[in-house]
């Protein structure tokens, strides 16, 4: 199908927004209830065409290019559409489907995790293998046409909510012992399968956006292996490039949340502050360089650019932007940030405190957990360091 222009391409999305966007905010996707509603929508999003206009036609999306991408982000956060919730699905598991899955695993995940009729979730890290990821020891025992599958993953993301996990699983131990990343395998898990059991993990906001995953004796059949098996290594390193790389148009979110900033820095009478002032131009000028780097790893990809090189620097950068936005909103609420769990706390306080502090705390302890998921901080300083600038190698234990 031919595309229509950018400019076209706008105007269509932000009539249908117009129209489709509820009136009033969702609530917050981190109880059931509220995470239900933003399903709900997620589905108008999918009957729509819009669940991800740039993926192929044939698997739901609409083939659309890079720009037509950032315009219908633009578009959707300048109408203030609700918060996505399929992210597993979406930033991760579909690219790595459409790059390492077979035709039938595209024909059959696909279309759910569009339609949000299935929510995905990372199986990933583990207790005691986080930054070392390749120490997981969570395992899978061929038998038959079935692997059983036995272990643990800790610190999954809306784990309480997904419905598949894609894991990370061992099975060749013998591999590992010449080379730890060897005999790793990524296996997608119905999470109701017998032998399941999820425990959501409960935040110091009370919030429960992570859950841990244990696996006891659960059969997971052979044709939901991805890629080959024993080579899961290799996926699940496109999975942290996905992860890391650019999302092209999100810079459109951050400055939704520094315009709400400005909003409050009014409220509270700190537009005369210059302490104030000075953090609120800081974090505009921070979103200011995100957004241009956005628009220029655009054009580097249309000119067929290769930007593997760019992934850790831009999720350092957009990781540590985020925390800072959301550090300096409660800085800026004073005594009135400094209440966690407990919205009590805040009785007396004025409509917009009291707004931003139900939004803006619960992304402020997310901020946080996105510098250590997808590799810490320093773990995206050592890429940058040793792999793009071709420095020293940090020494390793032998």
């Amino acid at each position: 199908m031919t595309m229509i222009s950018v400019a076209e391409f706008r105007a269509e999305v932000r009539a249908w927004l117009a129209e489709h966007v509820p009136a009033e905010p969702l609530p917050s996707w981190t109880d059931q209830a509220g995470f239900d509603q933003h399903r709900t929508w997620e589905r108008t999003l999918f009957e729509g065409g819009y669940a991800a206009v740039d993926w192929p036609e044939e698997y739901g999306g609409r083939g659309a290019g890079l720009q037509h991408t950032i315009a219908f982000a633009e578009e959707y956060y300048r109408a203030r559409a609700p918060e996505r919730v399929n992210m597993g699905g979406l930033y991760l598991l579909g690219p790595v489907l459409m790059q390492y899955g077979t035709e039938e695993q595209r024909r059959r995940w696909i279309p759910d995790l569009l339609s949000c009729r299935t929510i995905w979730c990372q199986g990933f890290s583990e207790p005691g293998s986080g930054s070392d990821l390749a120490s997981l020891r969570t395992r899978a025992v061929r038998d038959g046409d079935h692997y059983v599958v036995n272990g643990q993953k800790i610190w999954t993301s809306m784990g309480g909510f997904a419905d598949w996990i894609f894991a990370l699983v061992r099975t060749d131990p013998d591999a590992a012992k010449e080379r730890k990343h060897a005999g790793i395998t990524f296996l997608c898990i119905d999470l109701r399968t017998p032998g399941v059991e999820v425990r959501p993990l409960a935040m110091v906001d009370g919030t429960e956006g992570f859950a841990e995953v244990f696996f006891t004796d659960v059969h997971v059949p052979v044709e939901n292996v991805v890629g080959e098996v024993d080579q899961g290594w290799k996926v699940a390193m496109s999975t942290l490039g996905f992860e890391r790389g650019a999302v092209f148009g999100d810079h459109a979110k951050f400055s939704n949340d520094v315009a709400a900033l400005a909003g409050l820095v009014a409220v509270r009478g700190l537009a005369e502050d210059s302490l104030a002032l000075d953090e609120l131009g800081r974090v505009l000028v921070e979103t200011e360089v995100y957004r241009a780097n956005v628009y220029r790893l655009a054009a580097l990809a249309e000119a067929g650019g290769n930007l593997d090189s760019t992934a850790s620097i831009n999720k350092l950068y957009w990781t540590e932007m985020q925390h800072d936005i959301f550090a300096t909103g409660l800085r800026l609420m004073a005594e009135d940030g400094a209440v966690v769990g407990d919205l009590a706390g805040l009785a007396g306080v004025d409509a917009v405190t009291a707004d931003a502090w139900r939004d803006w705390h619960h992304r402020y302890w997310y901020a946080r957990a996105a510098m250590i998921f997808g590799g810490t901080s320093e773990i995206q300083r050592n890429i940058i360091s040793e792999r793009v600038l071709g420095l020293p190698m940090e020494p390793r234990r032998s």
